[in-house]
């Protein structure tokens, strides 16, 4: 019995192990959906850490699988888990976890890319933004293919202070492969400056905790794994729109290897484009023969405050698209020689 005062730590009863649940439902990673199992619990437990204090918080597991960093997050003692699986292989065996812990576990069978997250936790636990992050805490072992995307996503949440962070700075913890999780927290200069750096580290302090050996899963897949902990930044280091800063940033980093001026010429019709791009530049003081993955998160700022001015100068800046103006112009000879050979035929009918 627990000491008067004091909560009785939470302990999952008996069970089959995570390798036996999977022989006993016959689960199999699929290489399509890049799916890896982590069936060392010592591993999961140290993920679970990195997530900070978890007693009576409110968890949101991202393809628990087979459930191994499941048991580690109720082991933790939190308050309530929801489960998001896509595969719909793996719903038994959580449904056996759910049983073990009463009340505390909710599966939903469903795609967290499109899965809507604004109302999935209690009003009660909303806080302000400017306050502490509140009691709840994203936590998943991602699939390769989906882990890029899904963090571009949510990063546009936390933007917008929408989705899971309508309840304030939501904190996540998440694996990637370790290259992915090295752009994500590259400094300037770094050979992994990438595109995802500055989309992530301009909106949350971003933290590269751990590596797992790519031997501790099963199946084994060619790299390793990195644990990567996001807090949500109070205020974001480029304080303009997702779209524009994305769009800016994809630029910019489209001709990595050559001069930053290059790839900032993209954001300009053809016409034009030479005077427009060296009026950014020299008002944003950005250096042009800097290459991308050089630029500091200032200048990408400053860059970022002065294509919104010239984009409010001229509204239709910001629809501009270099790729469908490269793809039209490649397409004028081919319509030219249409053209050409219908009056041809034409003229021979005639």
């Amino acid at each position: 019995m627990a000491a008067p005062g004091k909560v009785a730590a939470f302990r999952l009863p008996p069970l089959p192990t995570v390798g036996d649940i999977i022989k006993l439902f016959r689960l199999k990673a699929q290489k399509q959906l890049s799916q890896n199992f982590l069936l060392d619990l010592r591993l999961t437990d140290k993920i679970v850490r990195q997530a900070g204090e978890l007693k009576n918080a409110h968890v949101c597991e991202v393809g628990p699988g087979p459930g191994g960093i499941t048991r580690s997050i109720l082991s933790a003692g939190v308050e309530q888990l929801l489960l998001i699986e896509k595969d719909a292989r793996f719903i038994p065996g959580l449904q056996m976890l759910s049983e073990a812990a009463p009340g505390k576990v909710r599966i939903v069978h469903g795609d967290i890319l499109t899965y809507k997250m604004e109302k999935v936790f209690p009003k009660h636990l909303k806080k302000n933004w400017e306050d502490e992050p509140p009691n709840i805490h994203i936590i998943g072992n991602l699939p390769f293919s989906v882990s890029t995307p899904l963090i571009i996503k949510w990063l546009e949440n936390v933007s917008k202070k929408d989705g899971p962070f309508i309840y304030g700075r939501t904190q996540m913890t998440l694996t990637f492969q370790k290259e992915v999780a090295e752009r994500l927290t590259a400094n300037p200069g770094g050979k992994q400056r990438s595109r995802l750096s500055i989309m992530s580290q301009h909106l949350c302090t971003v933290e590269n905790c751990f590596v797992i050996p790519g031997q501790a899963f099963v199946p084994k897949p060619e790299v390793d794994v990195a644990v990567v902990h996001f807090t949500p930044l109070v205020q974001p280091k480029i304080q303009q729109p997702f779209e524009l800063v994305e769009k800016v940033v994809k630029s910019v980093f489209q001709f990595r290897r050559k001069y930053c001026f290059r790839g900032i010429g993209t954001l300009f019709p053809e016409r034009g484009r030479l005077k427009r791009t060296e009026e950014l530049m020299k008002t944003a003081n950005v250096d042009p023969t800097l290459r991308p993955f050089q630029l500091s998160m200032s200048q990408f700022r400053n860059l970022c405050d002065t294509y919104r001015k010239m984009c409010d100068e001229d509204p239709s800046l910001f629809m501009y698209n270099y790729r469908e103006e490269l793809k039209q112009k490649k397409m004028r000879p081919l319509l030219k020689s249409t053209s050409q050979l219908e009056q041809t035929i034409e003229e021979n009918q005639l």
